[in-house]
Protein backbone atom coordinates (compact mmCIF):
# COMPACT_ATOMS: atom_id res chain seq x y z
CA UNK A 1 0.00 0.00 0.00
CA UNK A 2 2.92 2.31 0.61
CA UNK A 3 3.88 2.00 -3.03
CA UNK A 4 0.32 2.63 -4.16
CA UNK A 5 0.16 5.77 -2.05
CA UNK A 6 3.29 7.09 -3.74
CA UNK A 7 5.57 6.59 -0.75
CA UNK A 8 8.83 4.70 -0.86
CA UNK A 9 9.06 1.65 1.34
CA UNK A 10 11.74 1.21 3.98
CA UNK A 11 13.50 -1.39 1.81
CA UNK A 12 13.87 1.11 -1.04
CA UNK A 13 15.36 3.69 1.31
CA UNK A 14 17.73 1.05 2.71
CA UNK A 15 18.91 0.18 -0.81
CA UNK A 16 19.46 3.85 -1.68
CA UNK A 17 21.40 4.50 1.51
CA UNK A 18 23.52 1.38 0.99
CA UNK A 19 24.36 2.44 -2.56
CA UNK A 20 25.24 5.93 -1.35
CA UNK A 21 27.56 4.51 1.33
CA UNK A 22 29.28 2.27 -1.22
CA UNK A 23 29.74 5.19 -3.61
CA UNK A 24 31.28 7.34 -0.88
CA UNK A 25 33.57 4.52 0.27
CA UNK A 26 34.74 4.03 -3.32
CA UNK A 27 35.00 7.72 -4.17
CA UNK A 28 36.98 8.97 -1.16
CA UNK A 29 40.15 6.89 -1.74
CA UNK A 30 40.02 7.70 -5.46
CA UNK A 31 39.72 11.42 -4.78
CA UNK A 32 42.51 11.17 -2.21
CA UNK A 33 44.87 9.54 -4.71
CA UNK A 34 43.97 12.05 -7.41
CA UNK A 35 44.57 15.11 -5.21
CA UNK A 36 47.72 13.68 -3.61
CA UNK A 37 49.21 13.05 -7.05
CA UNK A 38 49.36 16.84 -7.58
CA UNK A 39 50.92 17.65 -4.19
CA UNK A 40 54.54 17.85 -3.14
CA UNK A 41 56.23 15.56 -0.63
CA UNK A 42 56.29 18.31 2.01
CA UNK A 43 52.57 19.00 1.62
CA UNK A 44 51.68 15.31 1.91
CA UNK A 45 53.88 14.93 5.01
CA UNK A 46 52.40 17.96 6.76
CA UNK A 47 48.67 17.68 5.99
CA UNK A 48 45.98 15.39 4.59
CA UNK A 49 44.60 15.64 1.08
CA UNK A 50 41.24 16.90 2.39
CA UNK A 51 42.93 20.13 3.55
CA UNK A 52 44.84 20.74 0.31
CA UNK A 53 42.58 23.63 -0.74
CA UNK A 54 43.39 25.63 2.40
CA UNK A 55 46.59 27.36 3.55
CA UNK A 56 48.80 25.10 5.66
CA UNK A 57 51.44 25.76 8.30
CA UNK A 58 54.84 24.14 7.87
CA UNK A 59 57.83 24.06 10.18
CA UNK A 60 61.07 24.56 8.26
CA UNK A 61 64.72 24.43 9.21
CA UNK A 62 66.62 27.02 7.18
CA UNK A 63 70.00 28.69 7.08
CA UNK A 64 71.15 32.16 6.17
CA UNK A 65 73.71 32.79 3.48
CA UNK A 66 77.21 31.40 4.03
CA UNK A 67 79.84 33.60 5.74
CA UNK A 68 81.51 34.03 2.36
CA UNK A 69 78.60 36.33 1.40
CA UNK A 70 79.13 38.75 4.32
CA UNK A 71 79.63 42.45 3.81
CA UNK A 72 81.29 44.95 6.10
CA UNK A 73 79.27 48.07 6.95
CA UNK A 74 81.38 50.29 9.18
CA UNK A 75 82.33 48.26 12.23
CA UNK A 76 79.68 45.57 11.57
CA UNK A 77 79.80 42.43 9.49
CA UNK A 78 76.42 41.81 7.82
CA UNK A 79 74.68 38.84 6.18
CA UNK A 80 71.44 39.74 4.43
CA UNK A 81 69.02 38.27 1.94
CA UNK A 82 65.78 36.32 1.82
CA UNK A 83 65.66 33.17 3.91
CA UNK A 84 63.04 31.57 1.65
CA UNK A 85 64.95 32.21 -1.57
CA UNK A 86 68.25 31.12 -0.03
CA UNK A 87 66.71 27.75 0.91
CA UNK A 88 64.74 27.30 -2.33
CA UNK A 89 61.40 27.54 -0.56
CA UNK A 90 58.25 28.98 -2.08
CA UNK A 91 58.30 32.76 -2.28
CA UNK A 92 54.55 32.72 -1.55
CA UNK A 93 55.16 31.57 2.04
CA UNK A 94 54.38 33.94 4.86
CA UNK A 95 56.38 33.51 8.07
CA UNK A 96 54.20 33.68 11.20
CA UNK A 97 56.80 32.77 13.85
CA UNK A 98 60.46 31.83 14.09
CA UNK A 99 63.17 30.85 16.53
CA UNK A 100 66.87 30.09 16.89
CA UNK A 101 66.52 26.84 18.84
CA UNK A 102 64.70 23.58 18.13
CA UNK A 103 63.25 23.79 21.64
CA UNK A 104 61.62 27.16 20.93
CA UNK A 105 60.83 27.34 17.24
CA UNK A 106 58.11 29.98 17.75
CA UNK A 107 59.94 32.22 20.22
CA UNK A 108 59.87 35.30 18.01
CA UNK A 109 57.41 36.95 15.65
CA UNK A 110 58.42 38.55 12.35
CA UNK A 111 60.18 41.88 12.83
CA UNK A 112 61.77 40.98 16.17
CA UNK A 113 65.51 40.67 16.71
CA UNK A 114 67.08 37.59 18.31
CA UNK A 115 70.45 37.39 20.02
CA UNK A 116 72.77 34.78 18.52
CA UNK A 117 75.48 35.15 21.14
CA UNK A 118 78.94 35.12 19.53
CA UNK A 119 77.30 35.21 16.10
CA UNK A 120 75.66 38.58 16.73
CA UNK A 121 71.96 39.17 16.27
CA UNK A 122 69.40 38.43 13.55
CA UNK A 123 66.18 40.10 12.44
CA UNK A 124 63.65 38.21 10.30
CA UNK A 125 60.66 39.68 8.48
CA UNK A 126 57.39 37.98 7.51
CA UNK A 127 58.35 37.86 3.81
CA UNK A 128 61.65 36.10 4.61
CA UNK A 129 64.01 39.06 4.48
CA UNK A 130 66.69 38.79 7.14
CA UNK A 131 69.68 40.70 8.43
CA UNK A 132 72.40 39.18 10.59
CA UNK A 133 74.83 41.61 12.26
CA UNK A 134 78.00 40.89 14.20
CA UNK A 135 80.89 42.95 15.49
CA UNK A 136 83.30 40.17 14.54
CA UNK A 137 83.80 38.52 11.21
CA UNK A 138 81.65 35.46 10.45
CA UNK A 139 83.59 32.22 10.07
CA UNK A 140 82.83 28.67 8.97
CA UNK A 141 81.17 27.27 5.87
CA UNK A 142 77.49 27.67 6.81
CA UNK A 143 75.34 30.50 8.06
CA UNK A 144 73.31 30.55 11.30
CA UNK A 145 70.42 28.07 11.51
CA UNK A 146 66.86 29.30 12.03
CA UNK A 147 63.54 27.58 12.64
CA UNK A 148 60.54 29.16 10.94
CA UNK A 149 56.81 28.50 10.97
CA UNK A 150 55.40 29.54 7.62
CA UNK A 151 51.91 29.59 6.11
CA UNK A 152 51.91 27.92 2.72
CA UNK A 153 49.14 28.73 0.22
CA UNK A 154 47.46 25.87 -1.68
CA UNK A 155 49.72 24.68 -4.46
CA UNK A 156 49.49 21.90 -7.01
CA UNK A 157 52.16 20.67 -9.38
CA UNK A 158 52.54 18.43 -12.42
CA UNK A 159 56.11 17.49 -11.50
CA UNK A 160 54.99 14.12 -10.11
CA UNK A 161 53.45 13.16 -13.45
CA UNK A 162 56.50 14.39 -15.34
CA UNK A 163 58.68 12.24 -13.12
CA UNK A 164 56.51 9.15 -13.36
CA UNK A 165 55.73 9.34 -17.09
CA UNK A 166 58.54 11.30 -18.73
CA UNK A 167 61.64 10.96 -16.55
CA UNK A 168 62.92 7.80 -18.25
CA UNK A 169 64.02 6.44 -14.88
CA UNK A 170 64.35 2.66 -14.84
CA UNK A 171 62.94 2.46 -11.31
CA UNK A 172 60.25 5.17 -11.27
CA UNK A 173 59.00 5.51 -14.86
CA UNK A 174 55.57 4.05 -15.59
CA UNK A 175 55.67 4.76 -19.34
CA UNK A 176 57.13 1.40 -20.40
CA UNK A 177 54.87 -0.48 -17.98
CA UNK A 178 51.86 1.46 -19.30
CA UNK A 179 52.42 0.31 -22.89
CA UNK A 180 53.23 -3.23 -21.73
CA UNK A 181 49.91 -3.31 -19.87
CA UNK A 182 48.06 -2.12 -22.98
CA UNK A 183 49.84 -4.82 -25.00
CA UNK A 184 48.57 -7.43 -22.56
CA UNK A 185 45.08 -6.07 -21.96
CA UNK A 186 43.77 -5.27 -25.44
CA UNK A 187 44.37 -8.72 -27.03
CA UNK A 188 43.41 -10.47 -23.77
CA UNK A 189 40.05 -8.69 -23.97
CA UNK A 190 39.35 -9.10 -27.68
CA UNK A 191 40.38 -12.77 -28.09
CA UNK A 192 38.00 -14.29 -25.50
CA UNK A 193 35.13 -12.13 -26.78
CA UNK A 194 35.62 -13.44 -30.33
CA UNK A 195 35.79 -17.07 -29.24
CA UNK A 196 32.99 -16.79 -26.67
CA UNK A 197 30.63 -15.08 -29.11
CA UNK A 198 30.80 -18.01 -31.55
CA UNK A 199 30.47 -20.55 -28.73
CA UNK A 200 27.56 -18.71 -27.12
CA UNK A 201 25.64 -18.59 -30.40
CA UNK A 202 26.15 -22.31 -30.92
CA UNK A 203 24.99 -23.13 -27.39
CA UNK A 204 21.99 -20.79 -27.67
CA UNK A 205 20.60 -21.45 -31.16
CA UNK A 206 22.22 -24.51 -32.72
CA UNK A 207 20.96 -28.04 -32.02
CA UNK A 208 23.66 -30.70 -31.63
CA UNK A 209 24.30 -33.70 -29.33
CA UNK A 210 25.86 -32.88 -25.98
CA UNK A 211 24.84 -29.23 -25.93
CA UNK A 212 23.39 -29.48 -22.43
CA UNK A 213 26.58 -31.13 -21.14
CA UNK A 214 28.68 -28.35 -22.62
CA UNK A 215 26.51 -25.72 -20.92
CA UNK A 216 26.87 -27.56 -17.62
CA UNK A 217 30.65 -27.73 -18.11
CA UNK A 218 30.82 -23.98 -18.72
CA UNK A 219 28.87 -23.31 -15.52
CA UNK A 220 31.14 -25.70 -13.60
CA UNK A 221 34.27 -23.95 -14.86
CA UNK A 222 33.03 -20.66 -13.39
CA UNK A 223 33.76 -21.90 -9.87
CA UNK A 224 37.25 -23.32 -10.56
CA UNK A 225 39.92 -21.10 -8.89
CA UNK A 226 42.44 -19.95 -11.44
CA UNK A 227 45.24 -20.48 -8.89
CA UNK A 228 44.79 -24.25 -9.31
CA UNK A 229 45.63 -24.03 -13.00
CA UNK A 230 48.58 -21.62 -12.92
CA UNK A 231 51.46 -24.05 -12.44
CA UNK A 232 50.10 -26.86 -14.69
CA UNK A 233 49.38 -24.31 -17.40
CA UNK A 234 52.85 -22.77 -17.12
CA UNK A 235 54.40 -26.23 -17.40
CA UNK A 236 52.31 -26.84 -20.51
CA UNK A 237 53.49 -23.55 -22.03
CA UNK A 238 57.11 -24.42 -21.32
CA UNK A 239 56.68 -27.91 -22.71
CA UNK A 240 55.23 -26.76 -26.04
CA UNK A 241 57.70 -23.92 -26.44
CA UNK A 242 55.54 -20.90 -25.62
CA UNK A 243 57.47 -20.03 -22.48
CA UNK A 244 57.06 -16.69 -20.76
CA UNK A 245 55.87 -13.89 -23.04
CA UNK A 246 52.91 -12.02 -24.41
CA UNK A 247 51.48 -15.06 -26.22
CA UNK A 248 51.47 -17.07 -23.01
CA UNK A 249 49.71 -14.39 -20.96
CA UNK A 250 47.14 -13.81 -23.75
CA UNK A 251 46.28 -17.51 -23.82
CA UNK A 252 46.12 -17.67 -20.03
CA UNK A 253 43.75 -14.70 -19.76
CA UNK A 254 41.68 -16.10 -22.61
CA UNK A 255 41.32 -19.46 -20.90
CA UNK A 256 40.44 -17.95 -17.52
CA UNK A 257 37.93 -15.51 -19.04
CA UNK A 258 36.11 -17.82 -21.46
CA UNK A 259 33.70 -19.51 -18.99
CA UNK A 260 32.23 -16.20 -17.81
CA UNK A 261 32.15 -14.83 -21.36
CA UNK A 262 30.34 -17.86 -22.78
CA UNK A 263 27.88 -17.98 -19.88
CA UNK A 264 27.08 -14.26 -20.06
CA UNK A 265 26.74 -14.10 -23.85
CA UNK A 266 24.76 -17.32 -24.11
CA UNK A 267 22.24 -16.09 -21.54
CA UNK A 268 21.82 -12.89 -23.49
CA UNK A 269 21.55 -14.50 -26.93
CA UNK A 270 19.03 -17.09 -25.83
CA UNK A 271 16.73 -14.27 -24.73
CA UNK A 272 16.65 -12.64 -28.18
CA UNK A 273 13.35 -12.95 -30.12
CA UNK A 274 13.12 -16.35 -31.79
CA UNK A 275 10.98 -14.95 -34.59
CA UNK A 276 13.91 -12.92 -35.94
CA UNK A 277 16.11 -16.01 -36.18
CA UNK A 278 13.40 -18.14 -37.80
CA UNK A 279 12.54 -15.45 -40.34
CA UNK A 280 16.20 -15.14 -41.30
CA UNK A 281 16.44 -18.90 -41.78
CA UNK A 282 13.29 -18.89 -43.92
CA UNK A 283 14.92 -16.21 -46.10
CA UNK A 284 17.88 -18.52 -46.63
CA UNK A 285 20.38 -16.99 -44.24
CA UNK A 286 23.14 -19.26 -42.98
CA UNK A 287 24.09 -19.53 -39.31
CA UNK A 288 27.17 -17.44 -39.97
CA UNK A 289 25.11 -14.69 -41.61
CA UNK A 290 22.56 -14.76 -38.79
CA UNK A 291 25.38 -14.55 -36.25
CA UNK A 292 27.26 -11.68 -37.87
CA UNK A 293 24.31 -9.59 -39.15
CA UNK A 294 21.66 -10.14 -36.48
CA UNK A 295 23.00 -11.66 -33.26
CA UNK A 296 26.19 -9.64 -32.86
CA UNK A 297 24.56 -6.19 -33.30
CA UNK A 298 21.73 -7.12 -30.93
CA UNK A 299 24.19 -8.54 -28.37
CA UNK A 300 26.30 -5.41 -28.03
CA UNK A 301 25.22 -4.71 -24.39
CA UNK A 302 26.37 -8.17 -23.31
CA UNK A 303 29.58 -7.88 -25.29
CA UNK A 304 30.28 -4.49 -23.73
CA UNK A 305 29.56 -5.68 -20.19
CA UNK A 306 31.97 -8.59 -20.51
CA UNK A 307 34.54 -6.34 -22.18
CA UNK A 308 34.42 -4.10 -19.09
CA UNK A 309 34.95 -7.04 -16.74
CA UNK A 310 37.73 -8.59 -18.81
CA UNK A 311 39.52 -5.29 -19.37
CA UNK A 312 39.44 -4.37 -15.68
CA UNK A 313 40.58 -7.83 -14.63
CA UNK A 314 43.51 -8.04 -17.04
CA UNK A 315 44.54 -4.41 -16.47
CA UNK A 316 44.66 -4.85 -12.68
CA UNK A 317 46.11 -8.36 -12.78
CA UNK A 318 49.40 -9.10 -11.07
CA UNK A 319 49.34 -12.85 -10.42
CA UNK A 320 48.89 -14.07 -14.00
CA UNK A 321 51.44 -11.53 -15.29
CA UNK A 322 53.97 -12.65 -12.66
CA UNK A 323 53.57 -16.29 -13.70
CA UNK A 324 53.29 -16.07 -17.50
CA UNK A 325 54.93 -12.80 -18.56
CA UNK A 326 57.43 -10.98 -16.35
CA UNK A 327 61.00 -12.24 -16.62
CA UNK A 328 64.28 -11.29 -14.99
CA UNK A 329 65.01 -8.46 -17.46
CA UNK A 330 61.94 -6.47 -16.41
CA UNK A 331 61.33 -5.37 -20.01
CA UNK A 332 57.83 -6.85 -19.97
CA UNK A 333 56.78 -5.59 -16.55
CA UNK A 334 53.20 -4.36 -16.20
CA UNK A 335 51.86 -1.45 -14.16
CA UNK A 336 50.74 -3.50 -11.17
CA UNK A 337 54.20 -5.03 -10.83
CA UNK A 338 55.84 -1.62 -11.30
CA UNK A 339 53.79 -0.23 -8.41
CA UNK A 340 54.83 -3.18 -6.23
CA UNK A 341 58.48 -2.40 -7.01
CA UNK A 342 57.90 1.28 -6.23
CA UNK A 343 56.64 0.27 -2.78
CA UNK A 344 60.10 -1.15 -2.16
CA UNK A 345 62.22 1.58 -3.72
CA UNK A 346 59.96 4.55 -3.02
CA UNK A 347 58.06 3.42 0.05
CA UNK A 348 58.33 6.84 1.72
CA UNK A 349 57.64 8.95 -1.37
CA UNK A 350 53.87 9.09 -1.20
CA UNK A 351 53.64 11.67 -3.98
CA UNK A 352 55.29 9.21 -6.41
CA UNK A 353 53.20 6.28 -5.21
CA UNK A 354 49.94 8.25 -5.43
CA UNK A 355 50.75 9.43 -8.95
CA UNK A 356 51.70 5.93 -10.12
CA UNK A 357 48.54 4.48 -8.60
CA UNK A 358 46.29 7.05 -10.25
CA UNK A 359 47.99 6.58 -13.62
CA UNK A 360 47.18 2.89 -13.25
CA UNK A 361 43.55 3.71 -12.37
CA UNK A 362 42.93 6.32 -15.06
CA UNK A 363 42.38 3.99 -18.03
CA UNK A 364 40.03 1.54 -16.21
CA UNK A 365 38.01 4.50 -14.94
CA UNK A 366 37.70 5.90 -18.46
CA UNK A 367 36.65 2.52 -19.86
CA UNK A 368 34.11 1.96 -17.10
CA UNK A 369 32.44 5.35 -17.39
CA UNK A 370 32.42 5.18 -21.19
CA UNK A 371 30.66 1.80 -21.25
CA UNK A 372 28.84 1.59 -17.91
CA UNK A 373 25.43 2.22 -19.52
CA UNK A 374 25.71 -1.22 -21.12
CA UNK A 375 26.86 -2.93 -17.93
CA UNK A 376 23.51 -3.41 -16.19
CA UNK A 377 21.72 -4.38 -19.40
CA UNK A 378 24.35 -7.03 -20.08
CA UNK A 379 24.40 -8.40 -16.54
CA UNK A 380 20.62 -8.70 -16.36
CA UNK A 381 20.51 -10.54 -19.67
CA UNK A 382 18.70 -13.83 -19.35
CA UNK A 383 17.83 -13.31 -15.72
CA UNK A 384 14.09 -13.51 -16.42
CA UNK A 385 13.85 -15.61 -19.51
CA UNK A 386 16.13 -18.35 -20.76
CA UNK A 387 16.30 -21.26 -23.11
Amino acid sequence: MASVAGKKSGLVWAVHISVLVLVVLWLLPTAGLFISSFRTADQIASSGWWSSLFPQEQNLVVRTAAPSAQKQEGSLYVLSGNILADNKASAEMNISAWGTSSRAISQYVPGETADLGENGRVTLQANGDYRVESSVEFTGSRGPRLFVTATVPPKFTLDNYRHVLLSGSTTDSMANAFFNTLTVTIPATIIPILIAAFAAYALAWMEFPGRALLIAAVVALLVVPLQLALIPLLRLHLAIGIGKGYLGVWLAHTGFGLPLAIYLLRNYMVGLPRDIIECAKVDGATDFQIFTRIILPLSFPALASFAIFQFLWTWNDLLVAKVFLIDATGETTVMTNQIVELLGTRGGNWEILATAAFVSMAVPLAVFFAMQRYLVRGLLAGSVKGG
